[in-house]
């Protein structure tokens, strides 16, 4: 990293999961010249989703980038990955000292505002293969990321996800808990979320 002081670095006493937060991962000025970047030169799409026989628009707009011939499925989607930007290699590369892995793949999250979501779900898909590690960096508006472990009933955890941060989920995390951003009535201002991942 190009800073002299290690980033502040927060973990979480959890059975089955291994999970840091780093708050400001990118300074306030940094994470909002990347906000505007993403949001204007993106290619967003807004995917159909089927949920219990029900198709509707997907409450989020998303994008996939990735190494070629590496597409990514998720609830009945096949995303075809567009070529790494030179932006999205940067802040790779930085997650990269951090995690000590070699991400393949990122997928982009635009939350509009507070009525665009995403529902309880582990990012356990087979392609990810059996521990997967997945760094999400977030820059806009804070919004509550909750966790709920599958079993043990009062395991819960819920982390308010700031500009410019950091959020490492990896070892068993992905079997034993779900996750998901939930709607919020409080007017809120637009997110995007950047999800590396490595597809085996």
């Amino acid at each position: 990293m190009n800073s002299l002081f290690p980033k502040e670095k927060i973990t979480f006493n959890l059975p089955d999961a291994d999970i840091e937060y780093y708050p400001s991962f990118f300074d306030g000025l940094r994470a909002a010249e990347f906000f505007d970047k993403l949001k204007n030169e993106i290619p967003w799409q807004q995917d159909e989703i089927t949920v219990y026989g029900k198709t509707h628009p997907q409450p989020r707009l998303t994008a996939l980038f990735g190494n070629e011939g590496n597409p990514y499925s998720y609830s009945n989607i096949v995303m075809q990955p567009h070529h790494w930007t030179p932006l999205l290699m940067f802040i790779k590369n930085e997650i990269e000292e951090i995690c000590q892995e070699n991400f393949t793949t990122v997928l982009l999250n635009f939350y509009r505002d507070g009525k665009d979501s995403n529902g309880w779900h582990a990012d356990n898909e087979r392609e990810l293969g059996r521990n997967p590690v997945i760094a999400s960096v977030s820059f806009g508006a804070e919004r509550s990321f909750q966790l709920q472990h599958n079993s043990i009933k009062d395991q819960k955890l819920k982390i308010n996800l700031e500009h410019g941060s950091l959020l490492i989920m990896k070892g068993t995390t992905q079997h034993f808990w779900k996750h998901q951003i939930p709607k919020t009535a409080k007017p809120v201002g637009p997110r995007i979320n950047l999800t590396f991942r490595i597809i085996k």
